[in-house]
């Protein structure tokens, strides 16, 4: 009988379904929603030391709709981290705690450039019980010009130093999550592993606009007439989120074995969390997905993944983590390969003269016989 518990870094998780970084995670109320529905783990939404700053805006959602069915598979956000004090949320990780001690809680953190302000927030979540970290390194929007978020995550020089001062105090697993705003994402996690982080997180959301309003020309989501670019997110990244969790899980095989990968980027099912874990995933993430469909998503896709298990007559997660990894080449060789295949198949199609009389198959008599003709 297939099971869906894993450990990843130390971390118990009833399942690898984990709430990502966001609305779903945004308050002790819903963290406990998310467990009460058997999550696998959650993931706070983003906090940091000093809150006052942070201040959404309304509307701060856009959603692209199918022409065919309405169905949303593109969403925006120019949502921002937290606007909750931190001490709030000191309180409410003890509270969660509390009440769900054997449940996975793991605070996202942001904050400046500034190695004080970094461990500080580490240590403090640590003392009320939070079981590990994942370093939002990614943001797309907002706070850029406090060095924050994805500003920090473009560079691996900066993201590599911030990294190892998180893991010069952090007694937890830290995950750093990576933006996708990048030509070679290799290149921020192998930073962030040298630094001695546990794992990445990958992807955040795409740095994108979702579209402009053709009977007021103006842009959305529209602020007072005016936009900014934001994150882009559900089932229409999928793709580019595969090819990234392939790229870092490929990196990851050669040079840091054993680091492992949370998955993110349009998972709304069971069969789209096989894909992560069939290209290197531990776990996957679902933010969106959430915020479409409710935390009870998580049941049904559960539900899926344990059937394709059962399929395939996979016993745990591990059985097939990174299994899709071995049939990625260079398109050289797939031209190699094709040519061999074409040139066996004719092969093969090219009948033998008979020699002797047990050779006849009654199969391809005509064929047999033409052969010994055309001999």
């Amino acid at each position: 009988m297939p099971t869906l518990a894993t450990t990843v870094d130390g971390l118990k998780l009833p399942n690898p379904f984990v709430i990502g970084s966001g609305p779903p995670g945004t308050n002790a109320n819903v963290i406990g929603k998310a467990f009460d529905e058997d999550w696998g783990a959650v993931i706070c939404k983003t906090v940091s030391l000093d809150a006052s700053k942070v201040v959404n805006v309304q509307p701060r959602y856009a959603r692209l709709r199918s022409r065919v069915s309405d169905e949303v598979y593109g969403w925006e956000n120019i949502e921002l981290i937290s606007d909750r004090p931190f001490d709030v949320w000191l309180d409410e990780f003890k509270q969660i705690k509390d009440k769900y001690p054997e449940r996975i809680l793991i605070a996202s953190i942001m904050e400046e450039y500034n190695e004080g302000a970094w461990q500080e927030i580490v240590g403090r979540c640590e003392e009320v019980g939070v079981d590990s970290f994942e370093l939002n390194m990614s943001c797309p929007h907002g706070l850029p010009e406090r060095r924050m978020g994805a500003a920090m995550g473009e560079n691996p020089e900066i993201l590599e130093e911030v990294c190892g001062w998180v893991m010069k105090v952090a007694k937890k697993p830290v995950w750093a999550k990576m933006t996708p705003n990048v030509t070679h994402i290799e290149d921020p996690a192998r930073a962030s592993l040298r630094a001695g982080c546990h794992g990445i997180a990958a992807i955040n959301t795409i740095r994108s606009v979702m579209g402009v309003d053709l009977k007021t020309l103006r842009p959305e989501p529209s602020v007072e007439g005016y936009t900014t670019p934001g994150g882009y997110s559900c089932q229409a990244v999928k793709p580019i989120a595969l090819r990234m969790v392939m790229e870092v899980a490929q990196m990851i095989k050669k040079e840091f074995p054993g680091r492992t990968i949370s998955g993110i980027g349009g998972v709304e099912t069971g069969a789209d969390a096989a894909e992560f874990i069939l290209l290197g995933s531990d776990t996957v993430q679902v933010c969106t997905g959430v915020m479409k469909e409710g935390y009870r998503i998580v049941a049904k896709m559960k539900e899926d993944l344990l059937a394709f298990m059962e399929q395939h007559k996979f016993e745990t997660l591990a059985d097939f983590k990174g299994h899709s990894l071995q049939f990625f080449t260079t398109h050289a060789d797939l031209v190699r390969r094709q040519a061999e295949a074409r040139a066996a198949k004719q092969a093969a199609h090219k009948q033998k003269a008979i020699t002797a009389d047990n050779q006849w198959d009654g199969e391809d008599f005509v064929k047999q016989t033409d052969a010994l003709a055309r001999g």
